[in-house]
């Protein structure tokens, strides 16, 4: 009879979100602040949820609740455990000691401060516990190893990881660094953690001292290697940059590789959510903020700038357009030069070719809106929506006061001001009815002049 296969295990992260980050110079905790639209702890939760952890403890300060409503956004079901005193890293992890009772459990152990850290590179680090290892710790080789902790070694063996302030001078020749993040079986997680002391120069309970405690008891310590760029943490807004330009990097190679053009690549930025069909066309100096989604086909000008906006196939936007709000543009419409769409929603085949402003509104198919239209939206307490059938013409310079339907097929002449309902295939003027005085001009610029003779020239 063939043996039942052992069930896979299950992987527990734990996301250490503790800290003020005081060289942030900033009253928003350090986890929270964005890098390409998420936060940093919003990129690390959807590492770990990427690689498959099915439980996720984060241990945070206590009262933060900022941090615990960005944890259940982007990692509904995690558990939140808070660290009243910083004594460390392991003290930091012990404070979700009830995560780690389950032996069956692998562990993995990130920081919410290194957002870097792809999915890929968390299931390389538990890799080594299917097959035996006790403790897995990432690591890079570095040039200039000062302040990072060093993981030492002997041969092939890892002995330990000594923090530089308690490090020989031997030992801080090395550059074999600790990159902080590490993977625990849960037969041996909790047991080692417990053991670890604080006999070193600053008092702290140091997560490293696990690998000595692991070498000692004889268990099996592996070392998986990282780009040391990809472990960087961010302590300040500069490493926030630098933070910030590793991650367009990968989203335009992303986008680039999936078949879109940026021909400036640089001077695009994406969000982490950023959406590209093939065939897109990006030209220089567009901002993708999050919740945007471009189809096939499309064409975004320069200077764009879109958050919460859907394009579907061969829209053509820009030079100079904001949407932002829900806005949606359908397949085949057109907006030009410095238009702004909020909350509204374009047909098929619908154009807005220069300086219009359309809040709350729907507008129809093949729909033309004239230069200078506004949707005038807001009446100072509410919004409310214009409604701008199929194949309606509104004249340029015209204002649409919500709430308002322009009927299909309805025309709207030039420089109007729609305060009502204008029927289907109608034409709606509202405006002064012009006057033309002959020669009126002419007398007009004599007595001017003449007013100005009397006072001398001035």
């Amino acid at each position: 009879m063939t043996p039942p296969a052992t069930p896979p295990r299950s992987l527990t992260a734990i996301v250490l979100a503790a800290g003020k980050g005081t060289r942030m110079r900033s009253d928003l905790p350090k986890v929270l602040h964005r890098i390409a639209g998420r936060t940093m702890l919003g990129h690390v939760l959807a590492a770990v949820q990427a690689a498959g952890a099915g439980r996720i403890a984060v241990v945070a300060e206590p009262g933060r609740e900022d941090v615990a409503a960005e944890i259940a956004r982007e990692a509904p079901g995690a558990q939140v455990f808070p660290q009243a005193e910083r004594l460390g890293t392991a003290h930091a992890v012990l404070a979700a000691r009830a995560v780690l009772e389950t032996p069956d459990d692998d562990v993995v152990i990130a920081f919410g401060d290194t957002p870097l850290i792809s999915a890929e590179t968390f299931l390389r680090l538990r890799a080594p516990l299917a097959d035996g290892a006790a403790v897995a710790v990432l690591a890079f080789e570095s040039p200039n190893p000062t302040g990072y902790g060093r993981v030492l070694t002997e041969g092939s063996r890892v002995l330990a990881i000594r923090e530089e302030k308690d490090a020989s001078p031997a030992e801080r020749a090395v550059t074999l660094c600790n990159a902080g993040l590490m993977a625990l079986s849960g037969q041996h997680a909790l047991t080692l953690l417990g053991r670890i002391g604080n006999d070193n120069a600053a008092g702290e309970y140091y997560l490293p001292d696990a690998v000595a405690l692991a070498v000692a008891e004889g268990l099996s310590v592996t070392v998986v290697p990282v780009d040391e760029a990809e472990a960087q943490g961010v302590n300040d807004r500069v490493q926030l940059s630098i933070a910030e330009a590793a991650i367009q990097a990968r989203l335009r190679r992303s986008a680039m590789l999936g078949g879109a053009t940026l021909i400036a690549p640089e001077t695009v930025f994406l969000s982490h959510d950023t959406i590209l069909g093939r065939d897109v066309v990006v030209e220089p100096h567009v901002v993708f903020g999050p919740g945007v989604r471009v189809a096939d086909g499309c064409t975004v000008r320069a200077f764009a700038h879109l958050t919460d906006t859907v394009l579907e196939a061969h829209v053509r936007i820009g030079p100079f357009v904001r949407l932002r709000g829900h806005a949606v543009l359908e397949t085949g419409a057109e907006l030009g030069n410095f238009v702004e769409l909020k909350n509204a929603h374009m047909g098929p085949g619908a154009k807005a070719a220069h300086l219009t402003y359309l809040g709350d509104a729907e507008i129809g198919a093949k729909a033309n809106i004239g230069a200078g239209t506004i949707t005038c939206n807001y009446d100072g307490v509410l919004k409310h929506r214009t409604n701008i059938g199929a194949g309606a013409f509104i004249g340029s310079n015209s204002a649409l006061v919500a709430p308002v339907t322009v009927g299909e097929g309805a025309y709207v002449a030039s420089g109007s001001v729609i305060t009502d309902d204008v029927p289907a295939d109608a034409m709606a003027v509202a405006r002064g009815r012009q006057a033309v005085k002959p020669g009126w001009a002419k007398l007009k610029r004599a007595a001017l002049l003449a007013e100005k003779a009397l006072r001398g020239g001035r």
